[in-house]
């Protein structure tokens, strides 16, 4: 697990918050105090929801859920992109495209039609006019722009981790829909409320935000490394038990097979008939030399009495 230290956490700049008069009453409980008309966050509880955050989003990694990182202002869009891609993980960091989450399958085909040019322009989108080909590239560039942090993104992330509150709003709305836990920094002014897990900290310092974020993608690439050593144990076990499960019980031949005893049972193969035997074709009793039964003469009539 990824360690740090409140002096850490001050030399970032994360207790640095806002103006008083823009602060939200709901923040109340995390800000320690007011210095020269600016809001300080009280670090011991920043170092408690984080060190949260952090176990969280390693259990999550380990039971193989994946990430959304959310941060398209200035200051957070090189770091997003940075630590997302070394997690392994998905992320936005140029604009929220609406339905992102709540309408994923409309956004899968715009993925596939992305696919599709991205193959179309390595071939310098052969078989096209000029016009055509100018006209598909750029449109891969919008769609590249948008897209290319989630092209990868095959089902719903396990989690979304967001920078700014308020300008990710539609973001964290669209996650609280479906019930997909959201992991943000709170400054002083905004709304905790619809933060499943936040963490209280300075979001337009650059060194506050690095930190946050590459603490959490940390505890990502911990808990995926454990998740992938966890699968490989699991197929050496299932490989082992199988090939163990052969050797205990060989496969027999149809020549090792003995005869099949006929069964003692009235009808059935090999049992003793009873009654009548069957007619033969023709007539003839089965199992006889005969052949078709000839026809026999007809009694004489009685002598009658004299």
């Amino acid at each position: 697990m990824a360690s740090f230290t409140i002096k850490d956490l001050l030399e970032a700049g994360v207790h640095f918050g806002h103006q008083a008069p823009r602060w939200n009453p709901k923040m109340k409980k995390f800000i320690f105090d007011e210095r020269n008309g600016i809001h300080i966050i009280d670090l011991q509880k920043t170092v408690k929801c984080l060190n949260t955050a952090i176990e969280t989003a390693g259990r999550m990694s380990e039971s193989g859920d994946e990430f959304l990182f959310v941060g398209t202002k200035k200051q957070a869009v090189d770091v997003i992109k940075e630590e997302a891609q070394r997690c392994g993980m998905h992320y936005v960091a140029d604009r929220w495209l609406g339905g992102m989450l709540t309408n994923f399958s409309t956004i899968q085909k715009s993925i596939k039609r992305l696919k599709e040019l991205d193959k179309l322009a390595v071939s310098s989108y052969q078989g096209y006019t000029k016009k055509e080909a100018l006209g598909m590239e750029r449109e891969r560039t919008k769609m590249e722009k948008v897209l290319s942090g989630v092209k990868e993104m095959r089902r719903m992330p396990g989690a979304v981790i967001v920078v700014d509150c308020k300008k990710e709003r539609l973001a964290i709305a669209e996650a609280n829909r479906l019930d997909i836990p959201v992991i943000a920094l709170v400054d002083t002014n905004v709304d905790p409320d619809p933060v499943t897990y936040p963490v209280p900290a300075n979001d337009d310092a650059l060194r506050s935000i690095k930190m946050i974020v590459n603490l959490l993608s940390e505890s990502i690439i911990e808990g995926r490394a454990k998740y992938q050593r966890d699968m490989e144990t699991q197929s050496n076990e299932s490989h082992a038990a199988g090939g163990a499960g052969e050797d205990a019980k060989p496969r027999r031949h149809l020549s090792d097979r003995g005869a099949r005893r006929p069964e003692n049972k009235e009808g059935a193969r090999g049992a003793p008939r009873t009654g009548a035997p069957r007619r033969a074709v023709g007539g003839g009793m089965r199992g006889s030399g005969a052949g078709p039964r000839a026809k026999q003469p007809a009694d004489k009539p009685a002598d009658k009495k004299e």
